[in-house]
């Protein structure tokens, strides 16, 4: 694994892989799950979705269609998929760009060495076969309204692979990129007031990096505290009905997992 990010060749993937690729200058990563046969399922802009209201929406466009003068016939017909998860060929998913993989159960100092989010997690990820089911049957129903900092591409990679939700999202989900969007000028303004009892730049450089690596490591889908275990089955009807957040008594701890797991009714 590289330190700042994991680069592979297309000869190393296996179905079941969760793999991103940088769009937009750096600044954003699309990211999905390969399921073998050449065959990427991703989270896109596509159909319902929600803004951010600001300038973020017209630069974070990494997960929108891939601007190509010509649509391959793989993806022509995904192209016209209304609910924003599609199948496409590997070719079409990179987009031109650098294929990479998403690492799992990495330990809490190589997560923090990788100064970028959205390229690891604490998170262990479930087998192979069980992600790829879920990556399959959300591609035919669904994976709710598309936010940039809600829910998103790779919100929807890692619960393919580890089957875990924030019950509320509040600000952000559990995507690693937008806690590193938000993260950056939140540590920002959190170490200004340092300039009032000191002017030691380096002093308050230190302070910004150790609550942006806070933040992330506190934001983890692997650390949090507020998520829940939920079977794709029973996801795509509570989001249908707005029953994502759940209260108290519909949440069990699983003893395999040591997380909260939402109990079907």
């Amino acid at each position: 694994m590289g330190l700042l990010s994991n680069r592979i060749t297309r000869e190393s993937l296996k179905p079941g892989d969760h793999i991103y690729s940088w769009r937009t200058a750096y600044i954003y990563a699309h990211h999905g799950i390969y399921i073998g046969d050449d065959k990427v399922i991703h989270f896109t802009r596509r159909g319902q979705e929600v803004g951010t209201g600001t300038v973020l929406d017209l630069l974070l466009i990494s997960s929108g269609p891939a601007r190509s003068r010509e649509i391959c016939p793989t993806c022509a017909a995904a192209s016209q998929d209304p609910h924003g998860v599609v199948s496409s060929c590997l070719n079409c998913f990179l987009a031109g760009g650098v294929l990479y993989r998403f690492e799992y159960a990495v330990s809490p100092t190589l997560f923090l060495a990788k100064a970028r989010g959205g390229t690891c997690t604490l998170a262990v990820a479930d087998h192979d076969d069980v992600v790829v089911h879920r990556a399959k049957y959300l591609l035919e129903n669904g994976f709710g309204c598309y936010n940039v900092f809600k829910n998103n591409c790779e919100d929807f990679a890692i619960y393919c692979k580890t089957g875990l939700l924030v019950v509320d999202h509040g600000i952000i989900g559990q995507s690693g990129q937008a806690v590193s969007i938000i993260g950056g000028p939140l540590a920002a303004v959190l170490s200004t007031p340092l300039r009032l009892v000191t002017t030691n730049v380096y002093g308050m450089a230190v302070t910004a990096v150790g609550v942006y690596c806070a933040s992330r490591y506190g934001a983890d889908i692997g650390m949090r505290r507020d998520v829940v275990t939920v079977q794709v089955e029973d996801l795509t009807t509570r989001l249908a009905n707005g029953l994502l957040q759940v209260v108290e008594s519909q949440i069990s701890i699983s003893p395999a997992r040591q997380s909260p797991q939402i109990v079907s009714q």
